[in-house]
């Protein structure tokens, strides 16, 4: 357990926000139970955050700010906190993900994680994370924020086919899941592909990788493996990358396509049983 009098604020993003809750709480003259009622949660779930026993939410945090009137000052941290529970090694693709003007990836066994539902994500996260899949999935959540902001990144996203029937979480999450890749197909900023199995061998059979551009550095080509990922600037990387996604592109289905495969896999692949339609 941490000892809240000898947190230091330098060491992770989570202890400092832990750390300066304490210092705003306590200078409004506020307990941990008085602070919970004012943001209708329990004096202990603070403490906890307090003591970096749990990791805070960007709801709770919002919360702060309006009950304490710090001008948003959680609500910024929040973002630094939940990015630093990802794993060490991915978090540098991450800061860079958040940078990024355009995004364009080849996934072939999972939905793009900007893409996936909350429970999607739990699903897949819960295989090797379960004593922290709660923070996980937060921080994924996260990460998706930017496809939210004023001006977003354009993402182009071809999915192998095999994402889409490779049954995650039980067939409700996936047509769930499929029903919200279906709903960018209105989206000005993103673009998603089926490549089909029937294009059989194609230009990207080494796996998943990605490609980010930028408005004013170099671009980078990333690829992820079990516990590590591998991301690079080199000028031939890119080029031959870039090349290899421009055919999957042309062997892909067309975005209208795509999306009506997506459609009819979710209807008839995913369909709830007679009668028992979840809402």
């Amino acid at each position: 357990m941490a000892n809240i009098q000898s947190l230091d604020p330098t060491a992770s993003p989570l202890d400092y926000y832990g750390w300066e809750l304490r210092r705003q709480r306590e200078a409004h003259g506020l307990r941990q139970s008085q602070l919970g009622e004012i943001i209708y949660c329990t004096g202990s779930l603070v403490g906890q955050i307090e003591t970096t026993k749990k990791v805070p939410t960007r709801d709770f945090s919002e919360r702060v700010d309006a009950a304490l009137g710090t001008d948003g000052l959680f609500s910024r941290l929040i973002g630094l906190v939940l990015r630093s529970q990802l794993p060490t090694w991915f978090q540098p693709y991450a800061e860079m993900e958040a940078k990024a003007a355009y995004i364009s990836t080849y996934q072939a066994q999972l939905v793009y994680g900007l893409l996936q539902t909350e429970e999607y994500a739990r699903a897949v996260l819960d295989v090797e994370h379960r004593g922290n899949v709660d923070e996980m999935v937060a921080a994924r959540m996260e990460r998706q924020r930017i496809l939210r902001r004023d001006q977003p990144p354009t993402l182009w996203v071809v999915l192998d086919e095999a994402a889409l029937l490779r049954e995650i979480g039980g067939r409700d999450v996936m047509r769930r899941q499929l029903a919200h890749l279906a709903t960018f197909a209105a989206d000005p900023w993103v673009q998603v592909q089926v490549l089909p199995l029937a294009a059989g061998q194609h230009a990207a059979m080494m796996g998943t990788f990605t490609l980010l551009r930028f408005d004013a550095d170099p671009d980078l080509f990333y690829v992820d493996g079990y516990d590590h990922g591998h991301m690079t600037a080199s000028p031939d990387v890119i080029k031959e990358r870039s090349f290899g996604y421009a055919r999957l592109q042309a062997s892909a289905l067309s975005p209208e396509d795509s999306v009506r495969l997506i459609t009819r896999l979710m209807e008839e692949r995913y369909a709830a049983p007679h009668g028992n339609e979840q809402r």
